[in-house]
């Protein structure tokens, strides 16, 4: 793990989950459980509307989690209803949080590298719908990671279990004063409860 993401982690690892948010995240926890039980893959694919801000970063910290204490099989993926691009502002939050992130492309939805340590394989993120080719068809557990996606998608195809998972959105703070300070807040609350779950499977 990155130095730098280390110390990042160990902050989120003091962060508080709230109850009421365990009683949300549970169900998750179970089904990766029950995975590692089975000694199946577990394929968890994070969805929302545009796959642009909530979901890259849920998808982002579950792997860094899976890693970080030592969950093997673990592959996650990231989708919207629709396709736009991931938002710039989400991978330079990653990077002042101690991710090393190249731009792999230059056109209007490109294809971002992800790392979290300079010996595992990157993350591979860029805007897409959920059923794109690049995402699992089946065996799937489906993280709704904001009201719109979970409301808009009332069935997701080939998911084996369905988890509303929601967050608020950093884009409501936009061109304002507060952008930056609230991406890193969402990115950091998105963290603190991937750990909380990860943190609990054995």
């Amino acid at each position: 793990m990155y130095p730098n993401l280390e110390k990042t982690i160990e902050s989120i690892s003091l962060i508080e989950v709230s109850k009421e948010r365990k009683e949300v995240l549970n169900p998750l926890v179970d089904f990766i459980q029950n995975k590692v039980n089975s000694n199946q893959e577990i394929q968890l694919n994070f969805i929302c509307t545009h796959n642009s801000r909530r979901s890259h970063l849920s998808q982002i910290w579950a792997q860094t989690m899976a890693f970080q204490f030592n969950i093997d099989k673990v592959f996650c993926y990231s989708g919207g209803t629709e396709a736009t691009a991931m938002f710039p502002k989400v991978a330079e939050t990653l990077i002042n949080q101690g991710f090393k992130i190249q731009k792999l492309s230059q056109e209007n939805n490109p294809m971002y590298s992800v790392k979290f340590d300079e010996n595992q394989v990157p993350i591979s993120c860029f805007s897409k719908v959920y059923a794109d080719d690049f995402n699992p068809k089946s065996n799937f557990g489906a993280i709704m990671t904001c009201t719109n996606a979970d409301e808009g998608c009332p069935i997701v195809f080939g998911a084996e279990a369905r988890f509303p998972i929601k967050y608020n959105d950093p884009k409501a703070f936009d061109g304002t004063e507060l952008m930056d300070e609230k991406y890193a807040e969402r990115s950091l609350e998105i963290a603190s409860e991937m750990y909380h779950v990860f943190s609990k499977i054995k």
